[in-house]
């Protein structure tokens, strides 16, 4: 894969891509599938407007969207040298995420698309951080995903576009969130995944036995609302609370995070290798939370103990991006046929819709 700037190739398929889902406004022009390239990939963070909330407010998110997605596309454009003639697709995310958000960015796909006569295409953000690492490492079919985020924590089997199976998800909080939900309750800053990490850098790991829940049953699942609740309880014990005793806090609670993931990542190669004996197992991790240090390095020792690869993509690609939906919306459009103007945004939409219906479900769709 290439990052560079230089005006587009005709002989190749170039997406413009679209991303709204959350709190940051993106927009990427991308080309392939040969020449792997990302001409350009510009990311708007909402950082200074939610900061104060300690958390993403949507209203307020979906209007920064609207003040500066037009000239967030317009710079993409001229990042790559490319007008809307040279384009061949517009590419969204159309769900899952804010609703609000998505609305802001699909719509604006698809009056780019119209005026432009340009194909649409709808992108599932979860397929976005599925396929990325095709764009980056040219990975073949099949593999293992793990998506951890501020909204997401699944394990998928990736089997082709399009072909999705869900090994296991969070049953309550995400990692991102019960990142943040601690760092709240510790007093400690938004955005609150780095801001435990750094203080955990401090801490002793040993002095609170936190707990790893569900380790003891089979399957993927995970479950980190107990987690976060037994360090609440620790914290009211001792309060009030000294500056080490946060850090030993956080340190302990971001250990049993790794310590999860890598026991539920050595269960994954086991499944993938029940399915696909003769293929050696790669996971790509993807998502905020691939960016913490200990998760990592704990996800890359459980795959070497296993004999399998590990992927992350760099970090700009594994947040939000609007190149990840810009090359889901290329490896969808060699497929064809296309979106039509009448699909409409979505709050949920499941990557594996066969078993789109073990969380439940309701009026705004099947539970991701």
């Amino acid at each position: 894969m290439k990052t560079e700037n230089s005006a587009c190739d005709t002989g190749s398929l170039t997406i413009l891509g679209i991303e709204t889902s959350c709190d940051e406004t993106a927009a990427a022009v991308v080309r392939g599938p040969v020449d792997r390239a990302i001409l350009s990939n510009v990311v708007r963070s909402q950082f200074d407007e939610h900061k104060a909330f300690g958390g993403v407010v949507p209203e307020i998110a979906a209007r920064a969207h609207i003040e500066v997605l037009d000239k967030i596309v317009a710079q993409a454009l001229d990042e790559a040298g490319c007008s809307f003639d040279d384009i061949d697709a517009v590419a969204a995310t159309a769900g899952p995420g804010l609703i609000g958000g998505v609305i802001v960015g699909f719509l604006t796909a698809k009056a780019i698309a119209m005026a432009a006569g340009k194909p649409l295409i709808a992108v599932n953000h979860l397929e976005g951080h599925a396929l990325t690492a095709r764009l980056t490492d040219d990975l073949e079919f099949p593999f293992l995903l793990l998506l951890v985020s501020g909204g997401h924590t699944q394990f998928l089997m990736v089997r082709g576009v399009g072909d999705y199976e869900r090994l296991g998800t969070t049953i309550d909080d995400a990692i991102g969130e019960a990142f943040d939900k601690t760092a709240k309750l510790l007093g400690l800053p938004y955005p609150g995944g780095p801001a435990v990490e750094r203080l955990a850098r401090d801490g002793d790991v040993t002095r609170f036995a936190l707990p790893r829940p569900l380790l003891d049953r089979p399957g993927l699942d995970m479950s980190f609302a107990g987690l976060k609740t037994a360090l609440r309880t620790q914290a009211k014990k001792l309060e009030p609370i000294d500056d080490q005793t946060v850090a030993d806090l956080c340190a302990g609670f971001q250990r049993a995070v790794a310590d999860v993931l890598a026991a539920r990542t050595r269960r994954a190669f086991d499944l993938f290798r029940e399915q696909y004996p003769r293929i050696t197992p790669t996971i790509v991790v993807a998502g905020g939370v691939a960016a913490n240090g200990e998760i990592r390095a704990a996800l890359l020792k459980a795959s070497e103990e296993a004999g399998a690869r590990f992927v992350a993509p760099p970090m700009a690609l594994c947040t939000d991006n609007a190149a990840m939906i810009a090359w889901a919306g290329l490896e969808r459009l060699r497929l064809g046929p296309v979106d039509d103007m009448g699909v409409s945004p979505r709050p949920r939409w499941p990557l594996d819709q066969e078993n789109s219906g073990v969380l439940g479900s309701g009026k705004k769709g099947a539970k991701v």
